[in-house]
C-alpha cells in the first residue's frame, strides 16, 4: 500500500491535473507492452501497436527503450518530468535537458535492480551525450506518434469524464468532497482524516512536507497508481482511468463507417460518447464545455430515442448510454436492414 501523509493545510494544496501526461502515457504504454496486463481492455491495442512498430522499422529501438524502462520495479524519475501540464515536444525537451549528475544517478538505481549485464543503451544514455539524449527523445516520438497519438480521441474523452466528476465533487463539497471522490478507484481509501492508502506494488509512505500533491489522470495506468521515487520532485499521484474493453474495437467501427456526428448532430455523439460511465448533467457540461440547460436538452433527445437512460439518485440525475446507444457508435444497429427500433430512433433525432 501506497499511504498519503496529509499535513495541516494540505487538502488546500491538492490539484487535479488538466489532462493526461504525454510522457506518463508514453513510458506507461511501454509497460502495458511488455507485461500483458488487462488483455480484455489492452491486446487489441498491443496487437495494433507492436504491427505499427514492425512495419515503421522501430521494434528495435522500442527494444533498447525498454531496457531503460521496463515494465516492473523502478524505471527512471526523468523519463517523465510532467505533471498533466507538458506537451509531447516540452515534456522531450525537458527530459533531453537532464543533467548528467542525474541520469547517472537514476540509471544506477535502475542497474542495481536487474541481475544481468547492463544494456546497451541505458550505458550510452547515462554518458549524456549529445548523441544518446537526441536517439532517447526521437525514439519517445516515434513511439509516441504510433503507439498513443491515434487513440488520444479515446485518451481524451475518459480524461475529461474524469476531471468533470473531480470538478463536480470539488463544487459540491470542497476539498475533502474531491479527496473522497478517488474511493470510486479500486482500492482506495482514507483509513483517517490525514492519510490516503491506495494500492501500490511495496509498502510506501509518501509524506507532502507542505507542499502540493497532483493527481493525474493516466489512460495507460493499470491496476495502481504511481509516484515518483524522488520524494524532492513535485509530488504527482498517477492514477487509472480505466477503459472498459471493447474500447478500441469500437474507435476502429465508428472510423470505418458513417460518423455517428452525420446520424444524430455533433453536438449529441458528444454527449453519447462521454457516456462510457454514468455522468450528472453538471459533470456531462463540464466535460463538453457546453451549458447545463443545452446538455439537458441533448440528453432528453437521446434519451426520447432510446439511446440514454437517466435515473434519479437522491439529489443528483445520472445519464447514462443504453445498449442500444452503445451500438450506434459500434455501428452494429443503425442502417441494418429491418431494425426497427434503430429507424425509430432515428426518426426522433431528425428533430
Amino acid at each position: 500500500m501506497l499511504h498519503v501523509e496529509f499535513d495541516q493545510g494540505a487538502l488546500t494544496r491538492l490539484r487535479v491535473a488538466r489532462g493526461t501526461d504525454a510522457l506518463w502515457e508514453t513510458v506507461l504504454s511501454l509497460h502495458l507492452l511488455q507485461n500483458g496486463q488487462e488483455p480484455l481492455a489492452y491486446d487489441p491495442w498491443r496487437r495494433e501497436v507492436r504491427a505499427a512498430l514492425h512495419r515503421a522499422g522501430l521494434a528495435a529501438d522500442v527494444r533498447a527503450l525498454m531496457s531503460l524502462c521496463p515494465a516492473a520495479g523502478y524505471f527512471p524519475d526523468f523519463l517523465t518530468p510532467g505533471l498533466g501540464d507538458l506537451g509531447l515536444e516540452d515534456a522531450v525537451d525537458r527530459v533531453q535537458s537532464t543533467p548528467r549528475r542525474r541520469l547517472v544517478a537514476e540509471l544506477d538505481l535502475l542497474c542495481g535492480q536487474s541481475r544481468g549485464p547492463v544494456p546497451r543503451s541505458v550505458r550510452w544514455v547515462a554518458t549524456g551525450e549529445s548523441g544518446a539524449l537526441r536517439w532517447l527523445g526521437g525514439t519517445l516520438r516515434r513511439y509516441h506518434a504510433l503507439a498513443v497519438a491515434p487513440y488520444l480521441s479515446v485518451i481524451h474523452t475518459r480524461a475529461g469524464q474524469d476531471r468533470a466528476r473531480r470538478a463536480e465533487a470539488a463544487l459540491a463539497g470542497g476539498a475533502e468532497a474531491l479527496l473522497a471522490s478517488y474511493a470510486e478507484l479500486p482500492g482506495w481509501r482514507r483509513p483517517d482524516g490525514t492519510r490516503l492508502a491506495t494500492p501500490y506494488p511495496e509498502p510506501r509512505f509518501l509524506r507532502l512536507g507542505g507542499r502540493p500533491l497532483t493527481l493525474v489522470p493516466a489512460f495507460f495506468c493499470v491496476r495502481t497508481p504511481l509516484a515518483l521515487v524522488d520524494e524532492s520532485l513535485p509530488h504527482v499521484l498517477v492514477h487509472p482511468l480505466g477503459p472498459e474493453p471493447g474500447w478500441l474495437p469500437r474507435l476502429r467501427a465508428g472510423a470505418a463507417g458513417p460518423s455517428v456526428a452525420q446520424l444524430i448532430g455533433t453536438s449529441r455523439a458528444r454527449v453519447l460518447a462521454a457516456l462510457e460511465a454514468p455522468l450528472t448533467t453538471t459533470a456531462l457540461a463540464t466535460a463538453l464545455r457546453l451549458a447545463p440547460s443545452t446538455t439537458s436538452r441533448h440528453a432528453a433527445v437521446l434519451r426520447g430515442a432510446g439511446l440514454v437512460a437517466t435515473r434519479r439518485e437522491g439529489n443528483r440525475v445520472l445519464h447514462r448510454r443504453t445498449a442500444l446507444g452503445s451500438a450506434l457508435l459500434d455501428g452494429q444497429q443503425v442502417g441494418t436492414p429491418g431494425s426497427q427500433e434503430s429507424a425509430t430512433s432515428m426518426k426522433m433525432l431528425e428533430t
